[in-house]
């Protein structure tokens, strides 16, 4: 047998890689991007836009040539999910393309809802190729509040009231 090399790098690099998957992994679960065939960011995915308004959330999502009963959007826990499928109005087998670059197919995309989204009032319009999604999201904010410290001769120990 001979002798091979010790390269303290070599463990060291595969520990990275595995942590840098994890990390992947971490936020694609965290953002709603996902690995999963049909899922996430893939070709013919569509894209997804999502902000914050006067305390409405909003998801607008591009799907032009998407028919409207092709499209489902659905809610479980803070988990939203839009699907749906492009298909395409004709024949296309006959031609020689020289390019073709519109995907037709299902696609699903999950995202996160922000913490205190109503989904119990969502709606859902689709128009213009658009299918804009809106919740809205709980005021409820949690102000802090500053805590007199009292003290005195007797340190340690609170006042009583006699």
């Amino acid at each position: 047998m001979l002798p091979s090399r010790w390269d303290p790098f070599r463990d060291l690099s595969k520990e990275l890689s595995q942590l840098h998957r994890e990390m992947d992994d971490m936020f694609r679960r965290t953002f709603g991007l996902t690995r999963e065939p049909g899922e996430g960011l893939g070709i013919g995915t569509p894209a997804i836009n999502t902000y914050m308004k006067d305390h409405i959330f909003h998801v607008d999502v591009e799907v032009p040539g998407v028919k409207r009963e092709k499209l489902d959007v659905s809610v479980d826990g803070n988990m939203l999910t839009i699907s749906g499928e492009r298909t395409a109005d004709r024949e296309t087998k006959d031609h020689d393309y020289l390019v073709r670059e519109t995907h037709f197919g299902a696609f699903r995309r999950r995202l996160m809802l922000p913490e205190g989204a109503d989904a119990e009032k969502i709606q859902a319009v689709c128009k213009n190729g658009i299918l804009e999604i809106s919740m809205p999201v709980g005021t409820k904010e949690t102000a802090g509040r500053k805590i007199p410290i009292e003290g005195g001769e007797e340190e340690g120990k609170l006042k009583t009231k006699d």
